[in-house]
């Protein structure tokens, strides 16, 4: 099982080069990323977007273009589109957005036509590397979907238990995050998990270990968990982190990578090939992380 984003990295190094295909790669930190990943020896990529814009970014950076191919594409929509393709082609095994928004991307991603539609919900899961935890989190969905019911996080969960499959945690234990421990009928988020731990008991969600209502501390914490009397023995044990709404992930993301400085990475789940959608505040570190936890995701879905 791995355990760290730095060994994501190197188990990479010892598997077939996969292939990026970037949608609208004229930015320099995509660009950034990608050539980090072809230096690793983990990827190499097509590069879909303005060939004039690429080499100038390129000629900037000092990237030779050398090592890619570049599909020249000047409308953007187009060229997300011909990225889904090469995929969809079996000639790329990832999507990577580049320089356009997302809303865009997404919409090549579900097109009937040439799209790469798998499950019916596509979501979010950020991988964290926190200091002193001997494990790597999953949290999901901090950036798709924004007041999932219940029915919809069960595919949530199902596309997290995918990704954590990929890094080998053969069943990842699932805590549906709450403000409180037991179920409140004014609190429909508690509601939620309860039906969310049935609905793992009786199989609909199935490779994990489901548990909730619980605070954070308590799912991630074997003391606290022990502090409030919570006898459930996977408490304080948490792989997965299910965010009861979009707020509550985005809040919970950023106040990791900002004020925690954990390592992290991040993907779009659900499609028949996981999406790299890096945001421009995110490092080059966590790019390439998001692109090497996307060609791992990719080669257990092959």
């Amino acid at each position: 099982m791995i355990h760290s984003l730095e060994s994501l990295r190197t188990v990479g190094e010892n598997q077939k080069r996969s292939v990026l295909a970037v949608a609208v790669a004229q930015d320099e930190e995509v660009l950034l990323a990608v050539d980090a990943a072809y230096k690793l020896g983990i990827a190499s990529a097509i590069l879909v977007g303005d060939e004039a814009e690429i080499r100038a970014v390129a000629d900037k950076l000092n990237i030779s273009m050398d090592n890619y191919t570049i599909v020249h594409e000047t409308d953007k929509v187009e060229a997300c589109r011909r990225a889904v393709k090469l995929v969809r082609d079996k000639e790329a095994d990832v999507v990577m957005k580049g320089i356009v928004d997302t809303a865009i991307i997404l919409k090549a991603v579900l097109d009937k036509e040439i799209g790469l539609r798998e499950s019916p919900v596509l979501s979010h899961v950020a991988v964290f590397e926190v200091p002193g935890y001997d494990r790597l989190f999953y949290v999901t969905d901090a950036a798709m979907n924004i007041a999932p019911d219940a029915e919809t996080k069960k595919h949530i969960l199902r596309n997290a238990v995918k990704v954590a499959h990929a890094l080998g945690n053969e069943n990842p234990i699932a805590a549906c995050l709450c403000a409180v421990e037991k179920v409140n009928p004014k609190m429909q988020a508690t509601l939620d998990a309860a039906a969310l731990v049935e609905a793992n008991r009786n199989g609909e969600i199935d490779g994990c270990t489901v548990i909730g209502p619980l605070a954070l501390d308590n799912a991630v914490s074997v003391e606290a968990a022990r502090h409030k009397g919570i006898t459930d023995p996977n408490a304080g044990h948490a792989d997965i982190l299910l965010v009861p709404a979009i707020e509550t992930g985005n809040v919970f993301y950023k106040s990791m990578v900002f004020m925690a400085h954990a390592k992290n990475a991040g993907l779009i789940v659900g499609a028949k090939a996981p999406i790299v959608l890096t945001s421009r505040a995110d490092s080059d570190e966590t790019k390439l992380n998001s692109i090497a936890l996307a060609l791992r995701v990719a080669a257990a879905q092959a």
